[in-house]
């Protein structure tokens, strides 16, 4: 039998004794969309007479040729110019409807023909969301018409900090080089269109009311200072520059998101609500008076207020609210879904209070994480996360019922990109990183990590072919 390098695995493959025998086996393969099938499942078989793809919609059909794609590979040449394609049944389906990858482009702008290779990348391993972080606290990356200062002023940084930042520190170094970018509106339409064709859904987030200084040097008065000029941060961290919770910049941020609704025709849009101090809120006046008003019991209670006053927008428009697993202490909205990146603990907190959650666990799969030693490294933000580690990965944890654990609907790995200033390095520490953690949202058979490997080395020649880096074996 031949050696076939599916990545991620398929849930049931067998191989049969024979070969088909054809000129052109992408081209002569029948495909169709059946009823029979759910819209997850498809087939192949490859039979002596020919080969037959068959799914329960056209994202599943598209799974099917990505995986057929990668059988055919193991065809051998026979004479005429004809090639022998291993006979084989396939019956698949994703354990996961959300199978996803943060990008990070707020903290280093990232070229638009890159996102679309990235989104390349997710099609070859079936993955289905590329959840866009595109606003923080050292750059703002999506135009908005009505605040042209968000990316005249918010996209640019005058220079960045150099070498790894530790807890506490206030001096820096910097490189003196202005950073900055942003994408226009016809560029993430094309973006979006170009994922979509591949049946990937873009899911783009603006981070509030904490992650905010970029908007905030753009429009002082979004600030609880609003006769401070602030910069774009050009270090990393948590910045205590939050917005405020005054009604224009409720009002701010609604104008904001409805022009982002008419890029993005995602169902979902993510709304941050990570990393949010409140001091500033605990010395504003305004804000304390806010806080009397709602009979709020501490400061930072308004940020479950804020955030549910500015997510009407997506309401209206019936999308669904997608949040860092912070909301869940802030009284945010019950239908929120809930990206658990703490721990897979908090994803135990966020099913038990009922929300549906993806589970993106900083300790499993936060690849800006160190995968080898970090004498041999580049610089990462810390941790270690090898490769193995990411193949070892479970996202449902056991302790839920099965109640509980129906309210898993994905998982997802993130680049935040602190420590990578372009595609080369994003590239390396992404891959092959995402081949394993594919099969973990697939649900492909967890087999032993030796025989994950006899498939990943051939399948690294693929990912080279769409001209993205990665970290070699």
């Amino acid at each position: 039998m031949p050696d076939i390098a599916i990545v991620p695995a398929p849930r049931e493959l067998t191989l049969h004794e024979g070969r088909w025998t054809t000129a052109d086996p992408v081209g002569e393969a029948v495909r169709d969309v059946v009823e029979n099938l759910d819209a997850t499942e498809y087939r192949i078989e490859i039979t002596t007479e020919g080969a037959r793809l068959t799914a329960g919609s056209e994202d599943a059909l598209r799974h099917a040729e990505t995986t057929y794609a990668q059988l055919v590979e193991a065809a051998e040449p026979v004479e005429d110019g004809k090639v022998a394609v291993p006979l084989a049944h396939v019956a698949d389906a994703p354990r996961f409807g959300w199978r996803g990858m943060m990008l990070d482009v707020a903290r280093h702008f990232m070229p638009k023909e890159f996102v679309l290779k990235i989104i390349d990348v997710l099609a070859l391993h079936r993955l289905n969301v590329l959840h866009f972080h595109l606003t923080d606290d050292q750059g703002w990356r999506v135009e908005i018409e009505a605040y042209p200062r968000l990316t005249e002023v918010g996209a640019w940084r005058d220079h960045t900090m150099v070498g790894r930042m530790s807890h506490g520190q206030t001096e820096f170094e910097y490189d003196g080089t202005r950073h900055g970018g942003f994408y226009t509106k016809d560029e993430l339409r094309e973006i979006v269109a170009y994922a979509a064709e591949r049946g990937i859904t873009v899911v783009p987030e603006i981070d509030l009311p904490g992650h905010m200084q970029a908007a905030i040097a753009a429009y002082p008065e979004l600030g609880n200072h609003p006769d401070r000029q602030l910069t774009v941060r050009p270090y990393w961290g948590i910045s205590e520059d939050v917005l405020n919770v005054n009604d224009a910049t409720v009002e701010f941020v609604k104008t904001v998101l409805r022009e982002v609704l008419e890029i993005f025709p995602s169902p979902y849009v993510h709304l941050g609500g990570d990393e949010c101090p409140s001091v500033q809120w605990a010395e504003s006046d305004e804000a304390q008076k806010r806080q009397a008003e709602l009979g709020l019991d501490e400061p930072g209670q308004l940020q479950g207020w804020f955030t549910a006053q500015v997510a009407e927008v997506l309401a209206e428009e019936g999308r669904r609210l997608v949040g860092w697993d912070e909301m869940v202490e802030t009284d945010c909205p019950k239908d929120a879904v809930i990206m658990a990146w703490r721990s897979a603990q908090r994803g135990v907190v966020a099913a038990k209070a009922g929300h549906e959650v993806v589970m993106a666990p900083c300790e499993s799969v936060y690849f800006d994480y160190y995968q080898g030693d970090p004498e041999t490294e580049p610089l990462a933000i810390g941790g270690n996360i090898p490769l193995e580690k990411v193949y070892d990965f479970e996202p449902v944890p056991a302790e839920l019922s099965e109640e509980e654990k129906a309210l898993i609907v994905g998982t997802q790995c993130q680049i935040w990109t602190e420590y990578m200033e372009g595609p080369e390095q994003v590239g390396y520490m992404l891959l092959p990183r995402l081949s394993a953690f594919a099969e973990r949202a697939w649900g492909s058979p967890k087999v032993s990590y030796d025989e994950f490997l006899g498939r990943l080395r051939p399948h690294l020649a693929r990912i080279e072919k769409l001209g993205v880096n990665y970290r070699p074996l």
